[in-house]
């Protein structure tokens, strides 16, 4: 079920079919990513006009905001094109993770084992265990499926978990691109990175193969991004259970933005 963007200044102020399709927009934002006008109406089947003035309305009360498309490998001529993406007030209309709380636990975790590295290895076998049992019904869903369509399965299973996850062929590269456009604790995350390196590992496990995080929503990215190389020869493996670190395979730079 969708959630609905209210309580912001203007939203009573408008009638409900407005809000309805302003709540259309945003969703379509958070299922699709950062998207220009043109897409919105394509998708949306409405014209470019009424798009932009919902998108203005919604970036009045701070759901949405413009940004310049972000273009892989040559551009052309001209300006890149503005893509409008959820801020943090658009997204949290979506959240329901504690956010306050699960970074208050997680520092209370690493405050208790020592502080310090000592401290920041605790928090990364916190995550890792919670992401491993998570992943557990991830395996069964890519137990039986080819190589070929991994990547597709593991976005299909992470949708069904609220992360509006879509696999696609990476622009000019040997490989496809893991998109998830939401990331229920994208705040937490922010100060433990730790959250997503635990993930980028497990996705490793599951597709068999190396992979590579090229952009997450708690960097300040639009979408968190994992770029798998089309060879995927091996099954997929169940995730490691074994906190220690060393345990982990085929990861570079989990989780983390390259420099």
């Amino acid at each position: 079920m969708a959630a609905q963007v209210t309580g912001t200044p203007t939203a009573a102020q408008v009638p409900d079919e407005q809000n309805g399709t302003r709540n259309k927009v945003v969703r379509s934002i958070l299922d699709h990513g950062p998207s220009t006008a043109a897409e919105l109406a394509l998708r949306l089947e409405l014209t470019q006009a009424a798009v932009r003035r919902h998108l203005d309305a919604l970036a009045a009360d701070g759901i949405v905001e413009p940004r310049d498309q972000r273009v892989y490998g040559s551009r052309g001529r001209g300006r890149p094109a503005k893509v409008f993406a959820l801020t943090d007030c658009g997204r949290d209309a979506f959240d329901q993770a504690y956010d306050q709380l699960a970074a208050e636990a997680l520092h209370w975790i690493a405050q208790t084992a020592g502080g310090g590295e000592v401290g920041e290895a605790a928090v990364a076998a916190f995550a890792r265990a919670r992401i491993t049992a998570q992943a557990e019904k991830y395996h069964a869903a890519l137990e039986s499926v080819p190589p070929e369509e991994r990547t597709s399965a593991l976005a299909a299973a992470l949708t069904e978990d609220g992360y509006a996850a879509t696999a696609r062929g990476a622009p000019s590269s040997a490989g496809e691109q893991l998109c998830q456009h939401h990331c229920p604790v994208a705040h937490t995350a922010e100060k433990f990175p730790q959250l997503c390196e635990a993930e980028t590992e497990v996705f490793s496990q599951l597709l068999g193969t190396h992979v590579q995080r090229l952009a997450t929503i708690a960097h300040g990215d639009g979408v968190c991004t994992t770029f798998i190389p089309t060879a995927q020869p091996k099954k997929p493996g169940r995730t490691v259970k074994n906190s220690n670190t060393s345990n982990a395979t085929n990861v570079n730079e989990a989780g983390r933005n390259p420099a």
